[in-house]
């Protein structure tokens, strides 16, 4: 059994959030966001002041989270092609697809999606081959294959000698594509993420932590 409240706002700096009060027979005070809303899961009879004492003592996760999906919104508003923003112009006229600065002229939707397909497979392929060509120990060669993934980058199968790329890499810049690829290939050395799997990964990418912030933001 539980009470929902009406959604309301609460002023954290100079940001006004909405915010979710859900009401429970449990002992906890539980913080989430679903979308943008903070969603604040309390027990029975929990008052208004303990409900904003927690929240004041989680506002600097509370801040950064909601900014974190803030960003996020944004650049989904707008389409990225490894890293770059692009306007996408539907024109019945545009046979083939043409990009022209920050624009990509393209004849519908159904043909932008098969030609970033074709741009996907043939760039992933090129870098996983240059990638793999820079390995100094002994790996296999990989078969690679593509999915979007919610999760995850990247995935490496050692039994099926596979690796597995989110298709949504096709956003980020290429040096991000590139990190994934280097470390699902040091997979093949070391199947865990030990210190000597991230000196694997140090060795063929010096700045990759830096890569995986920019896959966090």
């Amino acid at each position: 059994m539980k009470q929902k409240e009406e959604k309301q706002e609460i002023q954290i700096q100079d940001n006004k959030i909405s915010l979710e009060i859900i009401k429970k027979a449990n002992k906890n005070i539980y913080l989430r966001f679903k979308e943008d809303t903070l969603v604040v899961t309390v027990p029975f009879f929990t008052s208004r002041k303990d409900i904003e004492k927690v929240i004041y003592k989680n506002q600097e996760w509370i801040l950064k989270t909601w900014n974190q999906r803030k960003k996020k919104e944004e650049k989904e508003k707008q389409f990225y092609y490894l890293g770059n923003p692009y306007d996408l112009i539907f024109y019945k006229e545009a046979n083939p697809i043409f990009m022209k600065e920050n624009k990509i002229y393209v004849k519908d939707p159904k043909t932008f999606d098969k030609w970033l397909l074709e741009q996907t497979k043939r760039l992933f392929q090129e870098r996983l081959s240059f990638q793999y060509q820079r390995f100094e120990e002994k790996i296999p060669y990989p078969i690679l294959k593509l999915r979007k993934m919610k999760t995850r980058w990247g995935v490496c199968n050692r039994k099926n000698t596979t690796v597995t790329l989110n298709t949504l890499l096709i956003h980020y810049p290429i040096e991000a594509l590139d990190y994934v690829i280097i470390h699902e290939l040091s997979h093949f050395v070391e199947f865990n993420h030990s210190k000597s799997f991230w000196k694997i990964v140090s060795k063929y990418d010096p700045e990759y932590k830096t890569k995986k912030k920019m896959l966090k933001e």
